[in-house]
């Protein structure tokens, strides 16, 4: 079985929690929107699967508690 990571040494999980955390505060204030360009959400939406699937593809550990 291949060595195992701690979950705070995950890039994949940083960037996504990164992203969420984003997307609640715009939810919850709606602050971010006017501050950013317009196709910032499109580039957003389409490179964060990207980006996972290169995170994805690139990992060589799993990850622990």
């Amino acid at each position: 079985m291949a060595e195992r990571k701690r979950w705070m040494k995950s890039k994949t999980l940083w960037i996504n929690a990164f992203a969420a955390a984003l997307v609640a505060l715009e939810a919850g204030t709606g602050q971010l929107q006017p501050h950013l360009p317009v196709n910032l959400y499109t580039a957003v939406a389409v490179g964060l699967p990207v980006i996972n699937a290169v995170l994805r593809v690139l990992t060589t550990q799993g990850v622990c508690r």
